[in-house]
């Protein structure tokens, strides 16, 4: 029987009960392996093992596995010692997959639904959280990622494409999985999909059965493993970075340190709020995978940018790191100045930049020092900072 979930809703909490389907029914071509990719290794374990954990580990089941004729042996070896998982054959096509899937659940009637493709491993335990709230207001809702590129159209000209009228990106969305749904609802819609025509996920069969569908943010991390470069073994299994930075204070701005507002005489000059300690903290993160600097991701003329709050810059660097295979080991914040006084501070710091990075308290240090009076610190002209983290692989 399903797990009990708490999904509030906005005046009537509910208990409801979810299970899960993952979509691991493809033969995975393109991705160069030797066995269909769901069951090909990634990161130290089969790639259908890292979604069905962090389902698992969410609370949900059971959690039904859709998988090509053939293949249980290989799929219970790759999910062996994972409680509440069974195991379904898939149909010629993704959505007859996932409706043979339904139809299996529908005997346990489970209240919701998440679905997920097997090709997107890493799945983090935020965006379940945030799909199984949205629940409480709407019927279906899946991830989504801002389009961060310029688009255009491709049209045809000779037999070959040019660019034609450009997208307006401000309106589009990448979407991920896992999609999450009322299980009445989405079993309904799939069963009323004509099979002639070609699904491309779930959110477009609920959007056809007249399935309000919100959208909640997605990550970085759910990239879709899609060819043979992503299963190249890459990286050390640990790396570091170092990151510094230097504002200039002004009696004419807030003072933000670590994402926490601090009253002062003065405050830090930029075109963000200027954040000095995550500045520094987001060219550690950044240098350690080798992805440059913040000026790069964040350009200071960039009229979007400007006064932002710079835990968007942190929040953007995290998502970098979970994408390049590593997660926070530790990091180590020396802010220099003369004052404000950091110390009554720190606690809070800590507990802004772990809730940021969504790590343990534990992993995140924030020191202070003085220069003794000397130089543009100790004339009090500014204030500097330093960062150190380690990464460790995933």
């Amino acid at each position: 029987m399903s797990r009990i979930v708490s999904v509030p809703g906005p005046a009537n909490p509910e208990v409801l009960l979810a299970a899960a389907v993952v979509v691991a029914a493809g033969q995975g071509l393109r991705a160069g392996q030797p066995l269909p990719k769901q069951f090909a290794n990634w990161r130290g374990k089969p790639v259908v093992r890292h979604s069905v954990e962090a389902l698992a580990a969410a609370g949900i089941s059971p959690i039904l596995v859709i998988i090509p004729e053939g293949s249980e042996a290989i799929a219970r070896n790759a999910l062996r010692d994972i409680p509440g998982v069974e195991f379904a054959q898939g149909g010629a096509t993704r959505q007859e997959s996932v409706r043979r899937g339904l139809e299996v659940l529908s005997v346990q009637a489970p209240d919701l639904v998440l679905i997920h493709d097997a090709a997107r491993p890493a799945l983090p335990l935020s965006v379940i959280e945030r799909l199984l709230t949205a629940l409480s207001r709407c019927r279906g809702a899946i991830p989504v990622m801002s389009v961060v590129d310029s688009l255009a159209h491709a049209e045809l000209c000779d037999g070959h494409e040019v660019m034609g009228a450009p997208a307006q990106r401000e309106r589009l969305r990448r979407v991920q999985t896992p999609q999450a749904f009322h299980f009445a609802d989405i079993l309904a819609a799939h069963r009323g999909w004509p099979g002639e025509t070609v699904a491309g996920d779930d959110a477009q069969v609920a959007q056809a059965g007249g399935i309000e569908i919100a959208l909640v943010e997605g990550d970085e991390a759910l990239r879709k493993l899609t060819y043979a470069s992503d299963f190249v073994p890459s990286a050390p299994a640990v790396r570091v970075g170092t990151g510094y930075d230097v504002h200039r204070l002004t009696r004419d701005a807030e003072l933000w340190l670590c994402g926490v507002r601090i009253e002062h005489t003065h405050g830090l000059a930029g075109h963000s709020d200027a954040d000095v300690a995550i500045h520094a903290l987001v060219d550690a993160m950044l240098g350690a995978i080798g992805m440059g600097d913040i000026g790069q991701h964040f350009p200071p003329g960039d009229p979007q940018w400007k006064g932002a709050a710079s835990h968007q810059f942190l929040s953007r660097a995290s998502s970098l790191v979970q994408e390049a295979g590593y997660t926070l080991g530790n990091a180590d914040l020396t802010i220099i100045c003369e004052s404000p006084k950091i110390g009554p501070h720190r606690q809070r710091m800590r507990e802004k930049l772990a809730k940021i990075l969504d790590v343990d308290i534990a992993r995140i240090s924030v020191k202070a020092t003085t220069t003794e009076k000397l130089g543009f610190t100790g004339r009090g002209e500014g204030i500097a900072a330093h960062a150190a983290v380690s990464l460790v692989r995933t």
